[in-house]
């Protein structure tokens, strides 16, 4: 079956499935393996430790694959920091870059005249329409359940997509609790033209910077192991429920600043967990979706078996409407 939707169009990729910015985990391995898939992979840019680890992240998957393949920056917490690494895919030509966290404005505007696709993550309408009119491709529609940084509203993906959708006239990618093929063909029911998928990428071969314990919590645990923290900040984000988080929660439940908090939730306390599987010295961010995670497939296995399922409810959808005529 044909794939064909506004963003694989926009993509130049087959399927419409985006591999999302993996704080400290999408580099050129899981970027590649997701393009080879069909996909869009992505590398995430201000996890490395200079521009020029960025430059070599850039040609080693383009050492790995031949296709598309994207730069995600998440600005929110970098100012102009992110902007020497900017340069830097612009100057390799990065085909796709996406932005998350963070007023996207000034990120544009440094743009202004190269010919890259631009996405922008969004978690409201208000964002959306915003991001459209600064000049963004396409937006990332973000829902409640995702994993990682979210919006402050706790607005559902299967809500927030269709707004998004009546919004604007750019296409719309949905995320947030998505990791199969059933998940596909919501989205695409909403109005969305593809999805972005986190954590289900993170329960892969190919994510070989995460540690088997953070897989592990991935595959074993369920919808209800994960918590929001860091909404006191104004920043919330959904991680997996341990010790380390229920202690956030209650400095947070006693009103600490950043400064008292800066510690626990920074990302030498995120590489602890991910990295080294130090399961009660750190955290991990992991969506809802986890409730569906049961195995650790190859990229490549879990995009065919997507496609598949998603094209088993196609023909299922069209021989219903065959048998009602």
């Amino acid at each position: 079956m044909e794939w064909n939707t506004r963003v694989t169009e926009l993509l130049n990729i087959r399927y419409p499935i985006i591999q999302g910015g993996l704080a400290y985990l999408a580099y050129a391995d899981l970027a590649a393996a997701v393009s080879n898939a069909g996909g869009l992979g992505q590398i995430t840019a201000m996890s490395l430790p200079s521009p020029e680890a960025l430059r070599k992240e850039i040609r080693k998957v383009r050492g790995l694959t031949g296709h598309p393949f994207g730069v995600n920056f998440a600005i929110g917490q970098h100012g102009w920091q992110y902007r020497e690494f900017l340069d830097v895919a612009v100057e390799e030509k990065v085909p796709v870059l996406s932005v998350t966290g963070g007023n996207p404005a000034p990120f544009f505007e440094y743009l202004e005249g190269y010919d890259a696709k631009k996405l922008v993550l969004v978690a409201s309408k208000r964002q959306a329409q915003k991001a459209e009119q600064l000049g963004a491709d396409a937006v990332i529609a973000v829902g409640q359940e995702g994993g990682g940084h979210i919006g402050r509203d706790d607005t559902g993906t299967i809500v927030l997509v269709p707004q998004v959708v009546d919004a604007v006239t750019i296409p719309v990618i949905a995320s947030g609790g998505i990791g199969d093929g059933r998940g596909l063909m919501a989205a695409l029911s909403l109005g969305a033209e593809g999805v972005e998928m986190g954590t289900r990428w993170i329960a892969t071969k190919e994510c070989v910077h995460a540690s088997p314990l953070y897989k592990d919590c991935l595959v074993h645990g369920s919808e209800t192991d994960t918590v929001v923290i860091k909404r006191s900040l104004g920043a919330p984000g959904r991680a997996l429920k341990n010790e380390w988080t229920a202690e956030i929660l209650r400095r947070e439940a006693e009103r600490a600043d950043y400064e008292q908090l800066k510690d626990m939730i920074s990302g030498s306390a995120n590489k602890a967990f991910i990295y080294e599987g130090k399961i009660n010295e750190g955290f991990g961010w992991a969506g809802q979706v986890m409730g569906l995670i049961h195995e650790i497939p190859s990229v490549r296995g879990l995009v065919d078996g997507i496609i598949e399922e998603a094209e088993g409810i196609r023909v299922k959808w069209s021989g219903s409407k065959a048998l009602r005529e």
